[in-house]
């Protein structure tokens, strides 16, 4: 607090691409193996762009046995001139320097996903070494860095290419000095982003390969995202053959939409903007959104679905069902927040809206037999709707002193700082008995769960909320449910499943994790939902007790061992049969414990996931078990 001495000598003046390497969460969120796959993107992204603009149609991405990732494209290539404000090549100008790029308003790019200029020369920062060549002219030029992003030599010609042979190829390896968690990149992860690029540019043919597997993987969809559709719904039952598309575009904007209505009751609406996927949604989802819900509910009442004087259909009552993608071509797109996660521009909800009405609108026509199932369907939620308002009236929490003692079950804590609060959701009595003993009674609360919950996935809100377990644990949250959802009343942090390591523990999790999944999102994406992890077996040498969660760990303790040290292994019984002590020790203690938290990567393939493994379709179940069998273990059975 007494020191004066802040003269200029105390500012530092980053030079280059150092402000990327020593704040490399800035530019691409995390050092984890999340923002090592984002390095693959930000290069991608430039060949999709190409593609964007017309003048690609293939992308090959290849992890390298040194696990090096290379990227080729027949795009332009870029351009290898000099540039007028750096005196460098315009290539060397791209990879270290900061918003150097062809997507600031210059005529490189109408429509592009990367908007900040920062992509390669990021990847350029945070990796050993780049190597870029690209093929114009008739000629190979190669440039490479190294160190985070130091040229090692100028831009040159190595060699001579087909007169029309153009494209950009590009090679990286990410440093282990920036990502020290892991530098090994995982080839399911990108195939899960690579097919869904495909998806959203139809007729691009994007390959990828793993050269440390022999793996080769081609993605091609000329059909585009109705093909998507079909993949989303082939766990699932359509009420109407046809997948309805939309396409067309006004001011430079180009929208499309493909929809399908299936018998579930989940709403999966997925919406992008210049290949982003924004789950938050933006204009572009609400210009489509409120033009569903205008035209079906016309067409209800020409049709005398619904008399004039008749309440008409909501927005969630149109949606339930409904399986759709929202693919918007934005050529200056204002996303609100850094995330890129909601689109902002005021006139793309109006072109929205007007190319997808007049579509859907004559599909209705045209389709009476899919236009009346799709409306019975509606209708139907709306009564489901009304009797879910009525339930959620027993799930209200009138006081805290209702909330202690309702059903008898929840034993509540004394904390009322939800940041420091917890609730276990504990599988059995017997169980749930030995967490209120073991607990620490200021900040965690035990909710014990007879038997196992409602499977929501086959069932609606209202039917859902007639189960007495699922009211509990609504009553118990505080949130409240659909429409009503605040997340902000949530009474506790961290919500811990604490089920058995058996079979039946297993389906209880799930069971509960369908549920949060499905009607408490929020809470997932917010970081609050956990699984306890109970320790499988005890060691015990002398008067020393080790508690390890698998067979792996059981190992490599007993190796480090003594080899003259005598010792105790017991496999650990189910919670129920563990003492108050015991269960606080392994389970519970916030200083020994271990939690496994829950989190939502990428909503499409959860909700395909969860489609797959929980709805009323056995065949892409079956094929599920037959494809992973082999990788179940320690199974009760």
């Amino acid at each position: 607090m007494n020191d004066n001495n802040y003269g200029v000598e105390n500012i530092q003046v980053l030079e280059g691409l150092e402000a990327v390497r020593k704040r490399p969460g800035m530019y691409i969120g995390t050092t984890s193996s999340r923002g090592l796959h984002h390095l693959v993107w930000e290069i991608v992204d430039n060949s999709i762009d190409e593609a964007l603009a017309g003048y690609c149609d293939d992308i090959e991405i290849i992890i390298n046995k040194d696990n090096s990732v290379t990227v080729k494209d027949d795009g332009r290539g870029i351009p290898t001139g000099i540039h007028p404000k750096t005196g460098l090549s315009t290539v060397e100008t791209v990879y270290t320097v900061l918003h150097a790029g062809g997507k600031f308003g210059g005529g490189g790019y109408k429509v592009s996903g990367g908007l900040h200029g920062v992509g390669a020369s990021v990847v350029n920062a945070l990796s050993s070494f780049v190597e870029v060549t690209i093929y114009q002219n008739g000629k190979v030029h190669f440039i490479k860095f190294e160190k985070g992003g130091h040229t090692v030599e100028p831009l040159k010609v190595i060699g001579e290419c087909e007169i029309e042979r153009t494209g950009t190829t590009v090679r990286f390896k990410p440093d282990p000095e920036i990502f020290k968690e892991t530098t090994i990149f995982d080839y399911d992860v990108l195939k899960q982003r690579v097919r869904e690029l495909a998806f959203l540019n139809k007729g691009l043919r994007i390959i990828l390969c793993d050269d440390r597997e022999d793996k080769k993987e081609e993605f091609l969809y000329n059909g585009g995202i109705k093909e998507y559709i079909q993949l989303l719904n082939m766990s699932k039952s359509p009420i109407h053959e046809e997948i309805i598309y939309s396409e067309g575009s006004e001011d430079g904007v180009s929208i499309e939409v493909a929809l399908q209505y299936n018998e579930s009751y989940n709403t999966s609406i997925y919406s992008f903007v210049n290949n982003i996927n924004t789950p938050e949604g933006g204009t572009h989802e609400d210009g489509v959104k409120l033009a569903l819900t205008k035209i079906i509910n016309s067409y209800a009442k020409k049709a005398k679905f619904i008399k004039e004087n008749e309440d008409g259909l909501m927005g969630e009552d149109v949606r339930e069902g409904l399986t759709m993608i929202i693919s918007a071509k934005v050529p200056e797109p204002q996303f609100e927040g850094q995330t890129k996660t909601k689109l902002g521009n005021s006139e793309v909800r109006k072109i929205a809206n007007n190319v997808f009405s007049s579509s859907f609108e004559r599909f209705l026509m045209e389709n009476p037999d899919s236009a009346k199932v799709i409306v019975d369907k509606s209708l139907t939620a709306a009564r489901a709707r009304v009797a879910a308002k009525k339930a959620r009236e027993l799930t209200r929490r009138k006081s805290d002193l209702d909330v202690v003692n309702f059903g008898g079950k929840l034993v509540d804590c004394k904390e009322k700082d939800p940041t420091v609060c917890e609730i276990f959701l504990v599988e059995g009595d017997s169980a749930g008995g030995s967490a209120i003993k073991g607990r620490n009674s200021m900040t965690q609360a035990i909710l014990p769960l007879r038997g196992k919950i409602l499977n929501v996935e086959k069932a609606r809100l209202d039917k859902a909320l007639g189960n007495e377990e699922i009211r509990t644990i609504i009553t118990a949250f505080g949130t409240g449910i659909g429409s009503e959802f605040d997340l902000s009343k949530l009474r506790y942090h961290k919500i811990i499943i604490m089920t058995d390591a058996d079979v039946d523990g297993s389906h209880i999790r799930v069971l509960l994790l369908t549920l949060f999944y499905r009607f408490f999102r929020p809470i997932v994406e917010a970081g609050h939902v956990y699984a306890a992890q109970p320790p499988l077996f005890c060691i015990k040498h002398g008067k020393t007790i080790k508690y390890v969660l698998n067979e792996e760990e059981r190992d490599s303790y007993l190796a480090s061992l003594n080899p003259n040290v005598k010792y105790d292994i017991s496999r650990m019984k189910g919670l129920g049969e563990m003492d108050a002590d015991e269960l606080n020790d392994t389970t519970m203690d916030i200083d020994k414990r271990i939690l496994r938290k829950i989190t939502i990567e990428d909503i499409m393939a959860a909700d395909e996931v969860f489609s797959k493994l929980m709805g009323e379709e056995v065949e892409p179940r079956r094929r599920f078990i037959e494809e992973n069998a082999g990788y179940a273990i320690n199974l009760d059975i």
